[in-house]
């Protein structure tokens, strides 16, 4: 099974992207985040009738998370249990879709950037990781056998040399301790960030901005990951980061990082 996690940027606008990808690399779940859709504007038919199922999760025209699989989507769950919520009108955002693909738990997370931090926003961010943590811990607890992936945009840097300047980021969100120590928090819970074990060398980004040429002069963030639960972590044979699809007109800020797991041994 190839699983993907993709901050797309925006469905509407790349969708041919996303189906170019798809088939260049045999994909076979797709998880995505910053759909920045409504569920009903989602453009299903082309990915159907690429022979993908579906599941999206979108109010608005920011945030946005989907999974797309052509094997199997079951038991959908838009949101985690108690996810924390935020807003003038506090209400749960959409920034967590799970679904169970051919055997695996696959979560598409888009996690809260955080602002600054100084700003409500950060402790929402903390927060939220800190209850999608205590479900990660039960959700192994109630069954050690359960092949969860918990893949997506995590809005963190966990390594300095995970940013391309340190300087540039001191006193700002995605590098400070508490969030860092919010990440590795799954680690300490059992699961292992998969993406760090196949690809250990430093400088390898996900997330480039689009201004002051980052892309061009590798100036980018590390900040897409794949944490794999116990049971799954053995079956995962390679991580790639697919640079390239930074490359080119109309190209996401992200890049996908992709999965490669035995389902040979999945319902095993």
């Amino acid at each position: 099974m190839r699983l993907a996690t993709w901050n797309i940027n925006s469905i509407r606008a790349r969708a041919d992207r996303a189906l170019a990808f798809l088939e260049r690399e045999d994909i076979d779940v797709l998880a995505l985040q910053e759909t920045k859709c409504k569920d009903a504007q989602f453009p299903r038919e082309a990915f159907e009738a690429a022979g993908y199922e579906i599941a999206t999760f979108g109010f608005s025209q920011w945030n946005g998370v989907a999974i797309l699989s052509r094997v199997g989507l079951d038991d959908v769950e838009p949101g985690f249990l108690e996810q924390p919520q935020f807003g003038e009108v506090p209400a749960v955002e959409a920034r967590a879709l799970g679904a169970t693909c051919g055997g695996v738990r696959v979560w598409s997370l888009y996690v809260p950037h955080g602002r600054a931090l100084d700003n409500p926003h950060y402790a929402y961010k903390l927060a939220w990781l800190e209850r999608l943590r205590q479900h990660a811990v039960d959700w192994v607890a109630a069954d050690p056998a359960a092949k969860v992936a918990l893949v997506g945009d995590w809005n963190v840097a966990p390594r300095d040399t995970d940013v391309w300047d340190m300087a540039v980021f001191e006193g700002q969100t995605h590098v400070s301790e508490p969030e860092r120590a919010a990440f590795a928090a799954f680690a300490d819970a059992g699961y292992t960030e998969v993406s760090r074990e196949f690809i250990p060398d430093e400088r390898k980004y996900t997330y480039w901005d689009y201004q002051q040429l980052r892309f061009p002069k590798n100036e980018g963030l590390r900040i897409d990951f794949a944490y794999t639960s116990p049971a799954l972590t053995p079956l995962v044979r390679g991580v790639t980061i697919d640079r390239d699809e930074r490359k080119g007109k109309g190209a996401s800020d992200h890049v996908p990082v992709i999965l490669e797991i035995d389902d040979s041994q999945v319902s095993a």
